[in-house]
């Protein structure tokens, strides 16, 4: 029973973190784009590609990263997490510049990549992403009792 309700919470964690990020991506993104626009920029994947998918992932990060500290995670867990996220992009880059994918291709795989990658890293520390989150989570942090 405990094992099924375990593997729940990692579920429910997971779909968390991808909300997360759809928020940081249209809050954080959404904001970028009107500071732009009022400054009369021209900012789009047509123009920008690289720019575009690195922001797209940047945006996605923080704002899963707000989430992550905010539900009780350490800064070597959401920085592992943030990382995951950015590394497609980061990898993307280069393929873009070197003409080997439009940004359209290489913002989809960078998508592709991102959530395997993602669930990768939750695996890893499948004890915190499946335990419970809430009071007794931030007080076994704050005693010591858990391992970041």
């Amino acid at each position: 029973m405990e094992t099924t309700r375990s593997w729940w919470r990692f579920a429910l964690h997971y779909l968390e973190m991808v909300l997360a990020m759809l928020v940081g991506m249209f809050v954080l993104g959404g904001a970028i784009r009107a500071v732009l626009a009022v400054a009369g920029v021209e900012y789009s994947m047509a123009r920008f590609p690289e720019l575009v998918i690195l922001e797209m992932g940047l945006t996605m990060a923080l704002g899963m990263a707000a989430w992550m500290r905010f539900r009780g995670h350490g800064w070597p867990t959401t920085l592992e997490m943030s990382a995951a996220m950015l590394v497609p992009a980061a990898v993307m880059v280069p393929l873009v510049w070197l003409e080997v994918l439009d940004g359209g291709a290489a913002m989809m795989l960078e998508h592709v990549v991102m959530f395997p990658l993602m669930l990768a890293v939750m695996l890893r520390r499948r004890d915190e992403y499946a335990a419970a989150h809430g009071r007794s989570w931030r007080a076994a942090r704050a005693s010591g009792t858990h391992r970041p």
